[in-house]
């Protein structure tokens, strides 16, 4: 079967590595070069502990108090846009107690499958993108703040997290012995991981040309064909391509692209950024997220620190704020006092653009208006954490084989 993959990103190339592995023959186009995507730039996380979606209760009512501060770490760009007012209003209905509990299950799972995907495939020859298993940590510094860690540390060990503990300062210093960690407590999530995504993303690229997948890079889909039910040619600005399979993986982009099949599926981008240090004079052991601060740090590949956070929902041709950038450092140095971190230029920061869906889980399945087209985006913040997963139960979808998990909550038509 000849499938087309649109989009080059982690979960376009897990898909693609399961497909080919299965016998397909695989395309891949992307409108990039494909090597500086969001699957590049995040915090490397691989994490059964990120449950909880984005849309939550109180996340609309905090999100309009920051609005109007530069250095937020969630802003909505205000604009006259159809789009982005449906997606608001689904957002906000999303947005209750309820959903968020039905969302919990569906999350841990595909992160479970997904974090075992990865194992799997660090044992390989050709793979080595400094995978760990430390956990994760999420730090508190306020009594609000450790009250919510210990809301969502109770609801990971319901869930079957079992290794999840809570730690006062003094043992989570412990774990740091390095730098002062300003912080009254954190909780510490034993069954996640980090890797760096720089190596997973070339390696996966040089394995997959190695084995006869075909890359069309900086190629953009403009339009289908289709006949009985089904899309059947794929165009670009340069070429057509048969296809008796499509997988859209394309992110924050997805949203255009499936409304060219007559297929809607609430999305907007949301900007986030990350500043990498090499050889970091600044030391930690373990990632961490730091919750009043909604940052992320990263120890990764032996020798560098990266610093991430913000989720900006803007129009992706929306110049990028320094001033984000400037609030990430700020909020680091809030919980790690020592780590006075000078605000870089700005060709120094990656900045990329997460797909967010209306409630915060992925679109990934069939659509009902086209038999051979899965849709695979929708990720949001935890798109590496998800990708091998969602590739593999790609391939699942369309080899037509049982599914290594229940998707009905991932439905792509939900919205419709």
């Amino acid at each position: 079967m000849k499938v087309v993959i649109i989009g080059g990103g982690i979960i376009g190339l897990s898909s693609a590595y399961y497909l080919q592995l299965s016998g397909h023959e695989v395309t891949v186009i992307d409108k990039t070069a494909m090597l500086s995507n969001c699957s590049y730039g995040n915090a490397g996380y691989v994490c059964p502990s990120h449950f909880v979606p984005l849309a939550t209760p109180g996340i609309v009512k905090q999100g309009l108090k920051w609005m109007f501060n530069s250095k937020s770490p969630f802003y909505v760009q205000p604009r006259l846009s159809w789009s982005l007012i449906d997606w608001g209003l689904k957002f906000m209905h999303a947005a209750t107690p309820e959903r968020v509990e039905k969302a919990a299950v569906p999350l841990r799972d595909i992160a479970i499958i997904s974090k075992k995907m990865y194992e799997e495939w660090v044992r390989l020859p050709q793979f080595g993108f400094a995978y760990e298993t430390k956990g994760l940590l999420e730090i508190f510094q306020t009594e609000q703040g450790g009250d919510h860690a210990k809301h969502v540390m109770e609801k990971a060990l319901e869930l079957g997290l079992s290794d999840t503990v809570l730690l006062d300062h003094q043992a989570l210093q412990e774990l740091e012995p390095q730098t002062r960690i300003h912080a009254l407590g954190a909780i510490h999530y034993k069954c996640d991981a980090h890797l760096y995504p720089n190596k997973l993303m070339h390696q996966l690229l040089a394995d997959l040309k190695r084995k006869g997948v075909q890359f069309q890079a900086n190629e953009e889909v403009v339009g289908f064909e289709n006949k009985n039910g089904s899309i059947t040619r794929v165009s670009t600005g340069k070429a057509n391509y048969e296809a008796d399979a499509v997988v859209v993986a394309s992110g924050s982009w997805s949203r255009e692209l499936a409304a060219k099949m007559q297929v809607k599926i609430p999305m907007v981008p949301g900007r986030g950024y990350s500043v990498t240090l090499e050889d970091s004079p600044y030391k930690i052991n373990y990632p961490a997220v730091l919750i009043e601060g909604r940052v992320a740090l990263t120890p990764m590949d032996s020798n560098k620190i990266r610093f991430g956070g913000t989720m900006e929902i803007t129009s992706t041709q929306t110049p990028p704020r320094i001033s984000r950038v400037a609030g990430i450092l700020k909020a680091v140095e809030r919980f790690y006092p020592e780590f006075k971190v000078p605000l870089p230029s700005m060709d120094k920061v990656w900045y990329g653009y997460r797909p967010c869906s209306a409630d915060g889980l992925p679109y990934l399945g069939r659509t009902r208006q086209w038999k051979n087209v899965v849709m695979a985006t929708g990720h949001a913040m935890v798109g590496l954490s998800l990708g091998a997963g969602t590739g593999k139960i790609v391939s699942e979808i369309l080899n037509e084989e049982e599914l290594s998990m229940n998707i009905s909550p991932f439905n792509p038509d939900r919205f419709q």
